[in-house]
């Protein structure tokens, strides 16, 4: 059994044919969490997590839908932390980070690190772990997570292949989740990060509707071919398929709290 642990189920590029998609993940044995990533997005992965069994969600606010002001901010976190509250399929509060390589106005960016933060402490006090992105933020990203201590860890999703982030993530008891980028062609170093990676700190995803992996780059992304990324990290490991689910399992049951 394939466990997505992030993608998007409720991008509108899935809006003629949602229902219908759904239902071949299903069939192909595959659960995931629909992830937000916004207050309307987060509330439409909760929605479809209460309708699927074999669907979680994640709520949060991502660097790259932060409000213009701090007062319409802190009313999306309130609101945020009332729907994780409220929902116990809401595994995690995510995704939350920095993306420098969106933002440059420094005003924003200073917004975005102010956001990260406030998420990290309604994690603690809701006792769950974070979803983290981050663009071109290594080093702020890195700072942020030894200054502020996370209770229950987290995952870098959608990992960059980044040498210091996933040496430091580790460090700090994060885990590493891959995606699509690890199966392209011109991704010179991802065997050697993915070496890196201990089997318990290792997660997989299709971040979809987005980041293809090789043979479908190009083609709108859904979990089912969460199998190429572990068909790709079952290569460099040399195990099989079959042990990289197991393995991904686990830990998703692990770092979510899932029965």
């Amino acid at each position: 059994m394939f466990f997505d642990n992030h993608a998007h189920l409720d991008d509108e590029k899935f809006d003629s044919d949602r229902e219908e998609i759904i239902e071949k993940i299903h069939r192909e044995g595959v659960s995931f969490i629909s992830a937000g990533y916004s207050l309307e997005g987060s509330k439409k992965a909760i929605e479809l997590s209460k309708k699927y069994d074999f669907i979680y969600a994640t709520c949060g606010i991502s660097p790259n839908d932060i409000p213009q002001t701090e007062e319409e901010l802190w009313k999306m976190v309130d609101e945020i932390e009332k729907l994780a509250k409220e929902n116990d399929k809401v595994l995690a509060i995510g995704e939350i980070g920095l993306d420098y390589y969106w933002e440059k106005d420094e005003k924003m960016r200073k917004l975005q690190r102010k956001a990260f933060i406030e998420q990290i402490n309604m994690a603690n006090r809701l006792n769950l772990p974070i979803v983290i992105h981050t663009r071109e933020a290594v080093m702020d990203t890195l700072s942020i997570l030894k200054e502020n201590s996370v209770k229950n860890k987290g995952i870098f999703h959608c990992c960059p292949l980044n040498r210091e982030l996933v040496k430091e993530g580790l460090k700090l008891g994060f885990y590493i989740s891959f995606a699509g980028p690890i199966t392209f062609k011109n991704s010179k170093n991802a065997d050697e990060i993915i070496d890196m990676i201990p089997n318990d700190r290792m997660l997989i995803e299709t971040d979809s509707p987005y980041l293809s992996p090789e043979p479908l780059r190009g083609r709108r992304n859904d979990p089912r071919n969460v199998k190429y990324i572990a068909k790709k990290i079952a290569a460099v490991k040399g195990i099989s398929e079959e042990e990289v689910s197991r393995i991904t399992y686990e830990n998703v049951r692990r770092i979510y709290k899932i029965d």
